[in-house]
């Protein structure tokens, strides 16, 4: 039966004689379908079973008359391809949920009850957070969670203390009894590590752990648990949709789409979205971001954040400091529409014979071609322009500069961050930077810059946590270039200096790096931090959202990016720095190296569970699509796809094989028509289902 296999997977024993009562007679002479007990044979829950034909809307008088007849307060409809759930003392409705809570689960969460306060009358822990705005935050989301709600969206700026506010909040709900099991979900481990032991710090009390890799596993004696996006969407389906009762996810606006989205849907849980993102007041937001706004709102269901801090908020009133900017350009690029490079300004005898031959096809008998600014370091790439950067960056650090108004400024000398676009970009300006700097260093070998790099496959900077933590704790190095390391999570309150030397059209990447500079470090006399924008980003986006102090010096307008293409050298001359490609988005996979095949099977069964999504399936077609998740990850980076082959081999024969699989999909046309759409978007289309999956299957 579809229900007795819902409840074995939720861990149930189904046979014990005590765990379950089938047809339990209650004191009317009725009978619950289901009486669900704990290991000491105490009554936890009802389940109301109905035929997949019946609708679960025509069961809830019935299920919530049986419940109080059995004395629980939980109460479960289902009817094999649904369930729905809700606690009688709580909640005014049922709610879909994935499946049926485990026995530990219940007993969790029935224990606590007899403790429950309303969490607005537990005093705020202000050890952990004193400041007014982490305080409203906090009520604000506890008035809701008292009302009811169970989903919230909380925009705070970057630097004002998101994780904080999270700790004191679910202190408050723990000692509340609220909350039993508490998940704190982030897109990279150096995040999780970061999270995980500002936890330790903040609520000792509360057992916090972080989890990882491939194969992990929760730990159910730990109160919080702190993992990465893509720890949970490949360990998920092990565990009851009651395991976690509260998940707070850090930058929430990457975590609502494909496989992410999933496994939150998976859980039934209050969940809190925290993001430093503004996510209202942008009408003439690209189309791209004015979607990732409306999906972001959507998945929380509201129309705008539960509570917002702004960055403007928190600057003046003296939380985070505000900053200058240097806007500067080359020649070449601040020509409108692009800028032209002839033929005679090229030494052909100097370039590869791949270079001459693109070079070649590009001018097709002309005498000059037209270069998009945006191209530079994507396609082309002009040595002369990176000495530009860093001639200027040096010259201003030193002698200032005068603006438009007539005042000199000076940026402070100190620790910088460099945003540059790939891994052949950040290494020739640290290089560069190191030989500008030289009479700064201690002794010559002494590197005063260096760089970082994720995302970029092998050219992923193995070491990159080492040299980030020197970058923070030591003093040298000075200044790191980065490319999508520093980007976004980065707390480095000493960074006065950021420059940007890599153009990104995206003002939501735009605002999580000018972030990276505004944390104040009053035992460095901070008062501010200058952006030297070499390429035009603060021009697109600064009017996103004005800042008190930002003093932004005459530019051109930056050339709009575009497509990536194959890198060609340009030995022309320049003067200043050029505007760049824009940002490469980078896999949340993991920041350090992982086992090449195991990778592999997690990425595939990522996309998997992002197809999944779309998909419509029946409550046994998910238990068979759960298995073929499995073997994506286990076996995935053997295969070239997945055929109807492979359900005549455990674990589907063990399950009955083909016929059954057929069975539960709908037929084998239904089957045949899902694994072709399945392999379409896992494996690109590499070879037909049925058709076998040759030797390396």
């Amino acid at each position: 039966m579809k229900i007795d296999a819902q409840l074995r997977d939720a861990g149930w024993a189904i046979t014990d004689g005590r765990s379950i009562r089938f047809e339990h007679l209650l004191s009317d002479g009725t009978k619950a379908d289901y009486l669900l007990c704990s290991a000491l044979g105490r009554a936890l829950a009802v389940v109301e079973a109905k035929r997949a034909s019946v609708s679960l809307g025509k069961a809830e008088v019935q299920g919530e008359a049986y419940a109080r007849l059995a004395g629980v307060p939980f109460v479960f409809l289902a009817n094999g391809e649904e369930v729905r759930f809700r606690d009688l003392d709580h909640d005014a409705h049922f709610r879909a949920v994935a499946g049926v809570f485990s026995q530990d689960d219940l007993e969790r969460r029935l224990a606590t009850r007899a403790l429950r306060r309303p969490p607005t009358s537990i005093p705020i822990d202000e050890r952990i957070v004193e400041r007014a705005y982490q305080h409203d935050c906090i009520e604000a989301l506890c008035r809701g969670i008292e009302a009811g709600r169970r989903k919230f969206l909380v925009e705070m700026a970057t630097g004002t203390g998101k994780t904080r506010t999270a700790a004191a909040l679910i202190k408050r709900l723990f000692e509340a009894n609220a909350v039993t099991r508490a998940l704190f979900l982030v897109d990279r481990d150096t995040l999780a590590k970061q999270a995980e032991d500002a936890f330790v710090e903040h609520v000792p009390s509360l057992p916090a752990y972080r989890v990882g890799g491939t194969g992990a596993r929760f730990k159910p004696e730990k109160r919080i648990t702190v993992c990465t996006l893509q720890t949970m969407i490949n360990e998920y389906r092990h565990y009851s949709a009651g395991y976690f009762d509260l998940i707070v996810v850090d930058e929430c606006h990457r975590s609502i789409y494909g496989e992410y989205r999933r496994a939150l849907d998976h859980f039934d849980a209050v969940k809190i979205g925290l993001t430093a993102t503004p996510l209202v007041g942008k009408p003439d937001a690209d189309p791209e971001e004015a979607a990732f706004v409306r999906d972001t709102l959507r998945f929380f269901e509201v129309t705008e954040p539960s509570y917002r801090y702004t960055l403007r908020e928190a600057v003046e009133e003296g939380h985070l400091v505000p900053h200058r900017i240097y806007n500067a350009r080359t020649v070449r690029t601040a020509a409108e529409g692009g800028f032209e490079v002839r033929r005679e300004e090229i030494d052909w005898d100097a370039l590869s014979p791949s270079d001459r031959e693109e070079l070649e096809r590009l001018f097709a008998g002309a005498d000059g071609i037209v270069v998009d600014p945006a191209a530079l370091e994507r396609r082309f790439t002009i040595p002369e322009r990176n000495r530009a950067i860093v001639r200027e960056f040096r010259d201003v650090i030193d002698r200032g500069y005068t603006g438009v108004d007539g005042v000199r400024r000076a940026p402070d000398r100190g620790k910088t961050i460099v945003f540059a676009v790939t891994k052949r970009h950040a290494e020739t300006l640290a290089h560069l930077l190191d030989e500008a700097f030289a009479d700064e260093k201690p002794n010559p070998t002494t590197r005063i810059a260096d760089f970082v790099v994720s995302g970029m496959g092998a050219d992923d900077t193995a070491d990159a946590p080492t040299i980030i933590k020197r970058f923070k704790k030591e003093p040298f190095p000075r200044m790191l270039v980065s490319v999508n390391m520093l980007d976004t999570g980065f707390d480095g309150p000493e960074v006065v200096n950021l420059v940007m030397t890599r153009f990104t059209r995206s003002g939501v990447l735009y605002r999580q790096m000018r972030g990276r500079g505004t944390r104040r470090a009053d035992h460095i006399r901070k008062t501010g931090f200058t952006i030297f924008d070499f390429v035009g980003n603060c021009a697109a986006h600064e009017n996103d959202d004005a800042l008190p102090g930002g003093v932004i010096m005459e530019a051109p307008k930056a050339a709009k990016p575009g497509p990536p293409r194959r890198l060609v050298t340009l030995d022309i001359h320049d003067e200043i720095d050029p505007a760049t490609r824009e940002w490469v988005i980078w896999d949340p996979a993991t920041d350090a190296p992982t086992d090449v095949e195991a990778e592999a099977g997690a990425r595939l069964a990522a996309r998997f569970e992002a197809f999944l999504a779309g998909e419509d399936l029946g409550a046994e077609a998910q238990r068979w699509a759960g298995m073929m998740a499995e073997q994506l990850r286990s076996d995935g980076a053997a295969m070239v796809s997945f055929s109807a082959t492979r359900f005549s081999r455990p674990p589907f024969s063990l399950r009955g094989g083909l016929a059954a699989g057929e069975a539960a999909f709908g037929g084998a046309e239904a089957l045949s028509g899902f694994l072709a759409r399945m392999n379409t978007v896992v494996f690109g289309g590499a070879r037909a289902p049925g058709t076998g999956e040759g030797a390396r299957a």
